[in-house]
């Protein structure tokens, strides 16, 4: 378990962790990219022990920005109205071990039993997973569902 970021914005901490552990949308991940420029990935994930979870291809472009830079910033909110999330900065780490198990996991929450052939396909590429562990410094949220009534 890390330690417990820095929380501001329209929910206390328990609230977040709650938004964090139930939401089912992809997390946005901004990492470093090689040209300088930042580069934006959805990818599904996991919250646990206060860290966010997510698991890609050993060799893909973002395990490589990853491994080069561990700071990065994410945002988990849904794109319909009304508008309200948690976004954050932290630092990102591989964790390869943990690939197979995190896809899993993660199949299980996004998919469940459907899209039989996606996750065939998912499962095929298990072995060669490595998950993310993103440990959250600051979390700030946000909740427009009072302003956006009626």
């Amino acid at each position: 378990m890390t330690e417990t970021p820095k929380v501001k914005g329209a929910w206390d901490a328990r609230r977040v962790d709650r938004h964090l552990e139930e939401s089912v949308v992809p997390l946005r991940l901004a990492i470093h990219g090689a040209t300088g420029f930042p580069v934006l990935v959805s990818l599904w994930y996991l919250y646990e022990d206060r860290c966010l979870w997510c698991a890609v291809q050993r060799d893909s472009r973002v395990g490589q920005l990853v491994r080069r830079e561990s700071r990065c910033a994410f945002e988990v909110a849904p794109n319909e109205p009304p508008y309200y999330g948690v976004r954050g900065q932290g630092h990102a780490h591989l964790v390869p071990e943990a690939g197979s198990s995190i896809l899993r996991r993660l199949m299980d929450r996004y998919l469940g039993d459907r899209y039989t052939s996606l996750r065939s396909w998912l499962e095929a590429r298990a072995a060669t997973e490595t998950a993310i562990r993103i440990e959250p410094v600051r979390l700030t949220s946000w909740d427009f569902s009072q302003r956006m009534q009626g």
